[in-house]
């Protein structure tokens, strides 16, 4: 949501007026930045409804989880194909940006006949034969034996995603229109917050694909609030996952053990007396201003969430990846190919792995040089500003997407999150 909501402020500098549509209780999410929100109609309202399905999500993998969890997002995605024609036919949406993730926008998009644009605010999703599924840690592998592997890692994906993939071309057949999935990617414009430096090489990009840098508001500055003199090290887990203790506390021992003291964020994830047990006297807040408080650090600690992660690499930061679930295991393998992290799995982290990784990325050099190269290539991607032009150029109709100083009329876009 943070990304969307930084285009979609972006987006309203250049004239359009931007509403995020999802379930009600999603409105606590968006931040005070000149988007709009509107909730979609639901027989109940919708209250607690994503409390229940990011419940599914802290347990995604497993014979158990893993279907679960794929359930749960299919049924989010029928809610959305259901509510989303007559909200935006309500709020007169004149063009739709529909994340990567959620194929519900776009086939809306297509079912009203609206212009849209792809936004891909993790890993693109794009499939390639010499590129991994991207939500396994598969290193890069161009060969004949890749090539074989991969197939056999999206043959067991399209088997794993089926409800999802049934439900998406339910709609379409009732709707007249392709079920075919290349559809999901606007032909106008796919617009990615990923540096084209941190994914695998692709071989087949659209020619309405586009890379590019983090899409972040600016943060207000951070002061920390005891500061003892040891270097810092940044240890977060993401939204979801944040109430792993042990795994916390592992990482604040092995910040300890290097002399380093921890600046913890659990989001929310871990209670008060939770927090004040983690070693090493660390610093710890539900949430911290990460584009803030990350150059102040020497090395980062995380699971691998893809937003994170961009903030670590836009600070120059190296990282210490323990990847958990979704992408991160790809997008740990990415880290790794470049040289700017260390890869530790939970296993090991909790047998005192991460203490030795951390060791070796502050003491190595070439790991903060591979996360200070990233840092330039994404500074000068241009961020939120610079996407949000090519949105805009896409929406209104230029044949070149990138940024030609536009002076667009007073549009109403959605960004159907």
């Amino acid at each position: 949501m943070n990304p969307l909501a930084a285009l979609g402020a972006s987006l309203v500098k250049t004239g359009h007026r931007v509403t995020i549509l999802h379930l009600a209780d999603v409105a606590s999410l968006v931040p005070d930045c000149g988007v709009g929100f509107a909730a979609l109609d639901h027989p109940a309202d919708g209250q607690g409804l994503l409390a229940e399905y990011c419940r599914k999500l802290t347990q995604p993998s497993g014979p158990v989880g893993l279907p679960r969890m794929i359930r749960g997002t299919a049924s989010m995605t029928e809610l959305l194909l259901r509510a989303l024609p007559t909200a935006l036919s309500r709020l007169g949406v004149d063009a739709i940006v529909a994340d990567s993730v959620e194929p519900a926008g776009a086939l809306v998009a297509r079912h009203l006949r609206l212009p849209f644009v792809t936004a891909v605010t993790g890993l693109p999703l794009l499939r390639e034969p010499t590129v991994p599924p991207p939500f396994l840690g598969w290193a890069y592998r161009p060969d004949a034996v890749g090539r074989n592997r991969n197939n056999g890692g999206y043959a067991v994906s399209d088997l794993l995603m089926r409800p999802i993939t049934t439900m998406v071309a339910t709609y379409a057949r009732r709707w007249g229109l392709d079920p075919d999935p290349q559809y999901q990617w606007s032909e106008r414009l796919q617009i990615a917050q990923c540096p084209q430096g941190l994914d695998f090489p692709r071989l087949a990009l659209p020619e309405s694909f586009r890379y590019g840098g983090p899409w972040r508001r600016d943060e207000p500055e951070e002061n920390l609030p005891d500061d003892d003199g040891r270097p810092l090290i940044f240890c977060s887990l993401g939204s979801l996952q944040g109430a792993r203790r042990s795994l916390f506390a592992a990482m604040t021992a092995a910040c300890s053990a290097v002399g380093a003291r921890a600046v913890v964020a659990h989001g929310g994830g871990l209670s008060d007396r939770e927090a004040h047990s983690l070693p090493g006297n660390p610093l710890v807040r539900a949430f911290w201003s990460q584009t803030r408080i990350l150059p102040q650090c020497s090395a980062a600690i995380l699971h691998g969430g893809f937003n994170t992660v961009l903030d670590a690499l836009a600070a120059g930061v190296p990282i210490v990846a323990v990847p958990l679930a979704f992408e991160q295991p790809a997008t740990a393998a990415r880290l790794k190919r470049i040289g700017a992290a260390r890869i530790v799995s939970a296993a090991e982290a909790g047998k005192g792995g991460l203490e030795p990784a951390l060791r070796l990325v502050l003491r190595d050099p070439e790991y903060r040089r591979a996360a200070r190269s990233m840092a330039t290539d994404m500074a000068a991607a241009g961020g939120a500003a610079e996407a949000a032009a090519m949105v805009d150029a896409a929406l209104c109709g230029e044949t070149d997407v990138r940024p030609a100083g536009l002076n667009p009329p007073d549009g109403k876009t959605a960004c159907a999150a």
